[in-house]
């Protein structure tokens, strides 16, 4: 079998690579940066491609293609996130128009502004988000379903390689402190890499699975309390989790977000309403379909190790 793999430069995509030919798969990498590792894409050919900029010329031919190319941060102008979720999308879609496309998505497409209560795939995407990675994630899911394709919604990334999930919790840290908002008694649903890239092959490579959104996600939720102290104690820090009501974090975190967009910040400030409504509120999705059509058996959530990461 034969899939191009986009995003390959990046954590998701480099290890969806690796996992592909490890298991004997032709797999052709695809990515923005200039040139990576061989061991980064598990030795497959690479080549520098922006999406943005628009389809690729000369693509090989695949049966397969596994988009995990996107935005990693969730902060930006809306011009620039919807340049890399929907038109990157649609430039993938129609550089491989007879493969099987697997979209890899975010849960962030879920409204943002209720708690997503062991959510079903058919909850979204939604009218209403906070900003414009949800707004642009979600455009990026309905072109993709349009058009034919199989949809992955997994929600907090984590693993060896992450960029996003453990970095924002270990720099928020403050001396003994891990400042956090809300009780700490919320469930979310949280997805190792490893879980991930095996939803990815399953999609790419189980046969007769017709269009439609799979969310993926560890085996069971866990608190986010439980999440916090087990990273801090995996990595040696000494600190504990303080939380501050929601009620009181949204008028500041919105404040600071006015400040930082008319500064033109390029960072996003410590504190926004996006992190907030994945912080205080329950975020759990319903992975039944995919067990169900996928064969998906994911393993439990666990920072073990994550003191190598």
């Amino acid at each position: 079998m034969r899939i191009a793999v986009t995003g390959a430069s990046g954590f998701v995509g480099g290890a969806v690579c690796r996992a592909l030919t490890a298991e004997g798969v032709t797999a052709f990498a695809f990515g923005r940066r200039p040139a990576v590792a061989p061991g980064h894409v598990g030795g497959a050919p690479y080549r520098p491609w922006d999406l943005a900029r628009g389809p690729l010329h000369g693509p090989p031919d695949v049966d397969a293609v596994i988009h995990c190319a996107g935005s990693v941060t969730d902060w930006g102008p809306a011009a620039g996130l919807f340049a890399a979720n929907l038109t990157g999308t649609r430039n993938a879609l129609a550089t491989f128009p007879n493969a099987r496309f697997v979209h890899v998505s975010t849960a962030s497409v879920y409204d943002p502004f209720r708690p997503s209560v062991m959510a079903a795939e058919d909850e979204a995407p939604v009218r209403r988000y906070l900003n414009a990675y949800g707004a642009s994630k979600a455009a990026a899911e309905r072109l993709a379903l349009a058009r034919g394709a199989i949809v992955l919604r997994p929600h907090a990334v984590y693993g060896p390689g992450d960029t996003t999930l453990l970095p924002r919790v270990l720099s928020a840290v403050r001396g003994p402190i891990l400042p956090a908002v809300g009780t700490g008694d919320r469930r979310v649903s949280l997805t190792s890499i490893g879980n991930l890239v095996r939803a990815c092959v399953l999609a790419a490579t189980v046969p007769d699975v017709a269009s439609r959104a799979f969310n993926v996600a560890d085996a069971e939720p866990v608190t986010i309390d439980a999440a916090f102290r087990e990273i801090l104690r995996e990595r040696g820090v000494r600190a504990t989790p303080v939380y501050v009501p929601a009620a009181l974090a949204r008028p500041v975190a919105a404040i600071a977000e006015g400040a930082f967009l008319l500064a033109r910040r390029p960072e996003p400030p410590r504190i926004t309403r996006y992190a907030i409504s994945h912080l205080a509120v329950e975020r759990t999705l319903d992975t039944s379909a995919a067990r169900t059509f996928l064969g998906y058996r994911p393993d439990a959530t666990s920072f073990a190790g994550a003191a190598d990461w």
